[in-house]
């Protein structure tokens, strides 16, 4: 079944974070394979890179604090002025995280008039446990697929990839909404979702509160932190679990509930104010 022209139309509408600069030399990409391997062709993920023998300086790492598709591109092109077709040497290559894989993946499929919008959750991929991720949903003209625009030949072969990083198995990677259903309901432990040291319910909820803002075109960095996102360790308390519950259970199925995902993040609990807080830098920054 076709989705509705209005939820075909949002997501296709270049925005603040994935609308591409005039001009961009992007080459021509035609296949959906090919969108994908764009990104993993010049971006170096910033935990994967002693991988690809590259050792960051602090200034390759900062690089991770881009928000917008432009931006990205602006640093992509600053170290190889190629089209973006052209693979580069991982010393040419742009440092991001899984997020600036997802947003210019989304940004070059929008372009060429394809559904797609960011998702944040945890995949179950990469180790023990829940690793917190972002991954492209898109549309292939029947169903919405969920692809991982990070995972080139290298990362794959690490990880004993058993799937179609096209059309990667929902229960490999879970949507904040249902990683937090699951844990609200004792199906699975907060303890295990996250990365690194940071883990648990309050991390759970931050991504669900960054999920709804991707689905509504606002795919802000992971460490941003705004609204009613609890702090490291918090408790949080019972009207905040219930916000979390309705904004869960409404990006769980953000087509059929579309109209109220609108609604629901027009509220400042939700909503990406003009400045958020980088929790990695300290700072607040405006976006």
């Amino acid at each position: 079944m076709p989705i509705p022209a209005e939820i075909q139309a949002f997501y296709t509408e270049p925005t603040q974070m994935t609308s591409l600069p005039a001009g961009s030399p992007l080459g021509m990409p035609t296949t959906i394979e090919d969108h994908f391997a764009i990104a993993s062709g010049v971006l170096l993920h910033r935990f994967w890179a002693g991988a690809y023998g590259e050792t960051l300086t602090p200034a390759r790492e900062a690089q991770t604090q881009r928000r917008s598709s432009a931006d990205i591109l602006a640093g992509i092109y600053a170290l190889d002025e190629a089209p973006l077709t052209h693979p580069r040497p991982a010393a040419k290559r742009f440092v991001a995280v899984c997020r600036h894989f997802t947003v210019l993946t989304t940004a070059l499929l929008r372009a060429r008039g394809v559904p797609a919008r960011a998702r944040c959750g945890f995949a179950n991929y990469f180790g023990e446990g829940h690793i917190d991720h972002w991954v492209v949903e898109y549309w292939d003209g029947v169903r919405w697929k969920l692809g991982d625009a990070q995972l080139d030949a290298v990362q794959r072969k690490a990880i004993k990839a058993n799937f179609d990083p096209l059309d990667v198995p929902r229960d490999k990677f879970l949507v904040a909404a249902d990683a937090w259903a699951a844990c609200r309901a004792g199906d699975a432990d907060p303890e295990t979702f996250g990365i690194m040291d940071l883990r648990g319910l309050w991390f759970l909820a931050g991504n669900v509160v960054r999920d709804l803002a991707a689905l509504n075109n606002s795919e802000m960095l992971p460490w941003d932190v705004w609204g009613l996102m609890p702090q490291p360790g918090d408790e949080i308390a019972q009207y905040t679990l219930e916000r979390l519950d309705e904004a869960a259970r409404l990006t769980a199925d953000p087509d059929s509930c579309f109209a109220a995902m609108r609604t629901l993040y027009q509220d400042p609990a939700f909503r990406v104010p003009d400045q958020v807080m980088n929790a990695q830098t300290g700072q607040l920054e405006r976006v």
